[in-house]
């Protein structure tokens, strides 16, 4: 059983739907229990990192998640998710995160100059970082993911897995052991999306 994550942010029951279609149970929970007792975990997340981290917090959920995924439970952090599980956030400000990936959230084109829109919203191709992941076995490079976002990840190559361009080179996925994060929302990327959370069922 997957367990989603509900601390007042995010897409839930949309990803339940895509867990519903690869044949996978999910169930969208705020009990710590059901944390505990379940087989994987998803941190989802929309809006902006430090209420989401806030919200975390005050939940006592991300206690479960960290303890959780320390004993070897794999977790994946989904958009805003996937950047709480980085050590710090500068978005509107210095926010300390999960410290599950080693790296800092960071605005998009912080030291560039771009006529390109932020946030970034659309389809942009995955290119693959070293040797192609295991959440990545049934998709190929190149194939195109939905992303949402103004900030991505930064200083973290020792757990960078997937990049893509937009006007510049951003992070679109990394994975440290069982812990795994994607800037981008599989349950919006079509059979692409579907295959890369069919691929996390298999960690």
């Amino acid at each position: 059983m997957i367990a989603i994550v509900d601390y007042g942010i995010g897409n839930l029951f949309s990803l339940k739907s895509s867990f519903a279609k690869i044949g996978e149970d999910a169930v969208v929970t705020s009990d710590e229990s059901v944390i505990r007792e379940s087989d994987r975990i998803i941190l989802p997340g929309v809006g902006a990192f430090e209420d989401a981290i806030l919200k975390l917090r005050q939940s006592g959920l991300d206690k479960a998640v960290i303890e959780e995924t320390q004993k070897g439970k794999p977790l994946m952090g989904i958009c805003l998710g996937m950047q709480l599980l980085f050590e710090k956030s500068y978005e509107y400000g210095e926010h300390i995160g999960l410290g599950l990936i080693k790296g800092e959230i960071r605005p998009l084109f912080e030291n560039s100059r771009t006529d390109l829109k932020v946030p970034h919203m659309g389809w942009n191709k995955l290119s693959f970082v070293g040797k192609k992941d295991k959440i990545f076995k049934y998709i190929n490079e190149g194939d195109s993911v939905y992303f949402v976002h103004s900030f991505h990840g930064t200083d973290c190559e020792n757990s960078l897995i997937a990049v893509s361009e937009y006007g510049e080179t951003i992070t679109a996925a990394v994975r440290r052991g069982n812990i795994c994060g994607c800037q981008f929302h599989p349950e919006k990327s079509g059979n692409v999306g579907l295959s890369i959370l069919k691929a996390f069922c298999e960690l």
